[in-house]
């Protein structure tokens, strides 16, 4: 589990074909490693990876076939700058909300605007996953907590204050960028309990 609060910002090392799918390499910046051990999970972009080698400045993880199709990871590159956050620890804060780092589906970039000192990004989604976004309620896009103001049918916006923009990647978007998109965990939840009540009614 995961808090959406962004720790550093890492950046692709290498990306190499292995037996069908792939290894990345992450060169991880700021973030200490000195408590990660190998079997440990870090998100990457809002991406639950497994670290399967460690090197003090770097990690590795191994990237299935169904992670590639159902993330923005399959179209990355060497060079590109990536969210990272380590697992969260029972005696951590929350600041953020529960995230998984169980990528939901892939959005886009609609607009950016100005808005006072910050920027209101509007994102659209897969319809599939429009009815788990409610105004007020949280949701992680690129591994970042964030709180939607309003929703639109397949669209949600957000504000992006200052800090958010200078500790996170979302200086690399742009309209038209794709980005992972994870739902609250409890509007999964929410509508499973509301749908078995519905069946046996």
């Amino acid at each position: 589990m995961f808090t959406g609060i962004i720790q550093s910002v890492g950046r692709v090392r290498a990306i190499e074909p292995v037996g069908g799918d792939v290894r990345l390499v992450v060169d991880t910046a700021e973030l200490d490693l000195s408590d990660v051990r190998l079997g440990d999970s870090i998100a990457v972009d809002g991406v639950c990876l497994t670290a399967v080698a460690l090197d003090g400045a770097s990690f590795a993880a191994d990237v299935s076939r169904e992670t590639l199709n159902c993330t923005t990871l399959g179209a990355w590159a060497a060079g590109r700058r990536v969210n990272l956050e380590k697992a969260l620890r029972l005696a951590d804060r929350l600041g953020g909300h529960l995230v998984s780092g169980h990528v939901d589906g892939v959005g886009e970039v609609v607009s950016v605007l100005p808005e006072a000192r910050s920027l209101r990004w509007v994102f659209a989604v897969p319809a599939a996953l429009a009815r788990y976004i409610a105004a007020k309620g949280s949701i992680a896009v690129n591994g970042v907590s964030l709180t939607v103001n309003e929703v639109d049918g397949r669209r949600f916006g957000v504000n992006l204050i200052p800090h958010t923009l200078e500790k996170t990647g979302f200086g690399d978007c742009a309209v038209g960028s794709a980005v992972n998109i994870e739902v609250d965990l409890m509007a999964r939840y929410a509508e499973r309990l509301s749908s078995e009540k519905a069946a046996e009614a």
